[in-house]
């Protein structure tokens, strides 16, 4: 009884063999043919008939030349991924079979393969109305995935020249950046996996992410996201105020035991920004992974990687203006070992001084080696003075050439390279002035005393005059305060003869604008993404400021330091941790000559004035 009410197997099939109806087709008996394709396109084929089909699929790969086309691609529609363990191993054996019988049809399989690499969608209609287009929370897309990646290395262990054609259909169906989190997620994931097993085509999938990404990040201006986060933790304060006021008669004992932290904290308020919080995580997680073998550090693999990451960089990261996180891959890679610290400044320092590189490219070399002296914890002082010697040196052979001839005179069109080097000594100089100085004020004085600011910031080019007023003010008070060089005389002549920008403004008032003239900008300011922000935070040097004694105490010039006494009172009294910086708080002084960069957590713009 059992049997009889229950419904057959769907496995019956109509029009004979395979072999058959092909060569009846060919012979333009078409009946079986359309009865095949049909059964084939059935949403509710079962797994038994998929079987027996793709068995002699496999047995008549080569009828299907490239005239059947239309049912090699209704093949590849077939629902094989979400199928039976039997359903899969058969597929697979048939994707092996078909490409290696048949390359004009790799094309198609490749696209069949990758359009898996991010989760499906399931829409929800009601009376013919799309309410809802989301994810699928498949239990099983993890297995899914593996599926897809076991089908494109069967696929390019039959066809050598997979890879070539490969790249190009990953780029058309990496997804737009406005598509889902879940959805950039997934297929960047995916990316990064095939290059475990097809390594020549890791480069590439390297510039298209970090592409992405780099479009992501200067679409989300470090401002725009600051005032996102801070106009939702304003909602959130307000919403919580009002839910106290209902409800902490019954719950305020529950609250003070526990303390429950929402989701949403880890969320970025930004749309955007949270998009690439996401796929910095998976960026950080993959350099991480590829470097360490059971946890301890593999050169071989490590030297690789940093290699195709320092291209990347200067394809896309170095042409790239005020881009706030994507550059962290390379602060990043560079923290597993001093050595490719060492490299990457090298490399930046040869784009620097090589006079047949772009001059923006050249200010931007000096930028980032600003940036990453300043703010890297792992490079040690050793290593920032070797440094500081090429820089200023390179600085003093420029003014020798430069200060008695006709071009002698403050331009950044003409000088650009020679100023955003400037900027780079001081800006190093400011961070990390008291390391300089640590553990021998006497050798440490003398070091700082070789490099002759005074020459630097005294010659016809003018420094002070171009670079961020925030810089030139805090490098002008240290400088004093250690009697290096005395900057404010020029500051002042500088300030005199600002010209402001005026430009139209709305309704045609005028204007008072500030300018940056160099355009520059520090490459590694703050990482304000709060997931990938973990990676990066214990090796960056943040900014912290000064109290009010310590502040009064850098106007005042040390004394001259004459015995060991002294030296260990200046020790005991002036140099703090190396992990302190200083800050001084602005003033009314600089509502003139305020540079427009944002530099979240940089030095302030500021003024120390001096005695009269």
């Amino acid at each position: 009884d059992e049997f009889i009410s229950s419904p057959p197997r769907k496995t019956v099939r109509f029009g004979g063999t395979l072999t058959e109806i092909l060569l009846k087709y060919e012979k333009g008996d078409t009946a079986d043919f359309e009865l095949l394709k049909h059964q084939l396109s059935d949403p509710d084929i079962k797994d038994a008939q998929i079987i027996n089909w793709l068995h002699e699929f496999r047995a008549s790969v080569a009828y299907l030349t490239k005239e059947l086309e239309q049912l090699v691609n209704i093949l590849l529609k077939l629902p094989w991924l979400r199928r039976s363990r039997e359903v899969v191993e058969e597929y697979l054996g048939f994707l092996g079979n078909l490409v290696s019988a048949q390359t004009v049809h790799l094309r198609p399989c490749l696209r069949m393969i990758v359009s898996q690499f991010v989760p499906p969608r399931i829409t929800i209609r009601e009376d013919d109305v799309d309410i809802s287009d989301s994810d699928d929370d498949d239990e099983n897309i993890s297995e899914n995935f593996d599926t897809c990646h076991r089908a494109l290395q069967t696929v390019a262990g039959y066809v050598p020249s997979t890879p070539q054609f490969l790249m190009p259909i990953l780029v058309e169906f990496f997804p737009f950046i406005n598509k889902s989190e879940r959805t950039l997620e997934c297929y960047v994931h995916n990316l990064l996996r095939v290059t475990v097993y097809l390594p020549t085509l890791r480069l590439q999938i390297l510039e298209l992410i970090i592409e992405k990404l780099l479009k992501l990040d200067v679409s989300t201006p470090q401002q725009d996201i600051e005032d996102a986060e801070e106009s939702a933790n304003n909602c959130a304060s307000e919403e919580k105020s009002t839910e106290e006021g209902l409800f902490d008669m019954e719950e305020d004992e529950d609250r003070k035991g526990n303390k429950v932290v929402a989701p949403s904290m880890e969320r970025m308020a930004h749309p955007l920004a949270e998009r690439l919080d996401i796929l910095m995580t998976i960026l950080f997680s993959y350099i991480k992974d590829v470097c360490h073998v059971d946890g301890k550090l593999n050169i071989s693999s490590t030297k690789d990687l940093y290699r195709d990451l320092v291209s990347v960089f200067d394809k896309l990261i170095l042409p790239t203006h005020a881009s706030c996180h994507v550059q962290y891959f390379m602060f990043y890679i560079c923290s597993f070992k001093l050595g490719l610290a060492e490299a990457f400044l090298d490399h930046l320092w040869k784009k620097l001084q090589d006079p047949n590189n772009p001059s923006v490219i050249r200010q931007t070399a000096g930028s980032y080696i600003g940036s990453f002296l300043a703010r890297a914890k792992f490079i040690p002082i050793v290593t920032v003075k070797a440094c500081l010697d090429l820089l200023v040196n390179w600085l003093h052979k420029y003014i020798d050439n430069q200060d008695t001839g006709a071009n002698a005179y403050c331009d950044v069109a003409l000088h650009g390279p020679f100023y955003s080097t400037c900027q780079a000594v001081f800006y190093t100089l400011i961070f990390r002035h008291k390391q300089l100085l640590d553990g021998n004020l006497r050798k440490g004085l003398s070091y700082l005393q070789s490099l002759n600011f005074e020459r630097i910031v005294m010659c016809q080019l003018n420094p002070l005059k171009i670079c961020i007023p925030s810089v030139v003010n805090l490098f002008a008070a240290i400088t004093r305060k250690y009697q290096l060089v005395f900057c404010y005389t020029i500051i002042e002549r500088n300030n005199r003869q600002f010209i402001p920008v005026v430009r139209s403004g709305t309704g045609g008032d005028l204007v008072q604008t500030c300018t940056n003239p160099l355009d520059s900008f520090f490459p590694f300011d703050p990482y304000i993404l709060k997931r990938s922000k973990r990676t990066i935070d214990p090796m960056y040097q943040f900014w912290e400021e000064l109290s009010a004694e310590d502040l009064e105490n850098l106007k005042k010039p040390i004394k001259k330091v004459n015995s060991e006494d002294e030296d260990d009172d200046f020790l005991k009294g002036e140099t703090p941790q190396n992990d302190d910086v200083l800050e001084i708080a602005p003033n009314s002084y600089e509502s003139n000559t305020q540079s427009p960069v944002s530099s979240i957590g940089s030095p302030a713009d500021c003024y120390v004035p001096y005695p009269l």
